[in-house]
């Protein structure tokens, strides 16, 4: 471990923005070092405060120092950026058991059995529960920050837009919690910025709804921008997932609104097929 340590630490210095910074506080953790783990979990939301993976490390972290009422916060903020985010709501099934609310507690746990209905540590955690005895603190929900979710199984993340126009290039789909389930981004040097824009992209589409629901708007389908740079627009093809289509400043928004409608009917019928 401490091998990987020092791969990933020398990784998050090369890219500070690197969403590396999960695995290396992740794996400070399990090592104990936990003061160095909350340094490295600390920087890392500074650089991505949207990212509910983030959160929900420094939760963890949190908890292992028995600092039960920050960790809640965290928690709270993972699943309010991402409200099927698992790991919180397991973590935060652990905390309503330590206080003693065991119908909070049970609430969360069947939460988290609704999203992940095959983990059979949730089944577990339940029954330990019901039988006065405290879960374990939940370990992370991903391995890494770039792996596609679980449901999508073996699907190929590179036809997701195959047969699109530009489909190698202005692309990216991401689910709740800000991971990268398809396309790839690069800044106008030509350097990857995939999991950067993704991380900030986190939680973007609750906001949108709830602004949206605040100016009495309905639900909203797309949001268009334009930039100095370029003009981008924003989907969800599905409740849990975030489309995101960045194109020339001289592409109209009305052609850029079909492209990324075109995008989004193939993104929906792709996670339709790994679900």
């Amino acid at each position: 471990m401490a091998d990987d340590i020092r791969a990933l630490s020398a990784q998050l210095a090369q890219d500070p923005q690197s969403l590396v910074f999960l695995r290396l506080g992740e794996a400070l953790r399990r090592k104990g070092q936990l003061d160095a783990a909350l340094r490295v979990a600390m920087n890392g939301l500074e650089r991505h405060p949207h990212l509910a993976d983030a959160h929900d490390l420094y939760a963890r972290i949190l908890t292992d120092k028995r600092d039960y009422e920050r960790a809640f916060d965290e928690w709270d903020m993972a699943v309010r950026i991402a409200p099927n985010h698992t790991g919180a709501l397991k973590g935060l099934a652990f905390l309503y058991f330590k206080v003693g609310d065991l119908a909070q507690a049970e609430s969360h746990l069947e939460a988290a059995r609704k999203v992940e209905p095959d983990d059979p540590s949730i089944d577990q955690a339940i029954t330990m529960m019901r039988g006065g005895v405290s879960p374990p603190v939940p370990e992370p929900t991903v391995a890494s920050p770039t792996v596609a979710s679980p449901t999508l199984g073996a699907l190929d993340e590179a036809r997701v837009f195959a047969g699109l126009e530009g489909a190698n290039e202005g692309l990216l789909l991401i689910d709740g919690a800000g991971r990268v389930l398809g396309g790839a981004l690069r800044d106008r040097a030509g350097a990857d910025v995939t999991d950067a824009v993704a991380a900030y992209l986190a939680g973007v589409s609750q906001e949108a709804a709830r602004t949206a629901k605040l100016l009495g708007l309905g639900a909203w389908n797309g949001l268009s921008a334009e930039g100095q740079q370029g003009n981008v627009h924003l989907a969800h093809p599905t409740p849990e997932a975030l489309l995101l289509v960045v194109r020339e400043r001289g592409i109209p928004l009305g052609r850029l609104a079909i492209l990324a409608h075109r995008a989004t009917a193939m993104a929906r019928r792709w996670l339709e097929r790994g679900t």
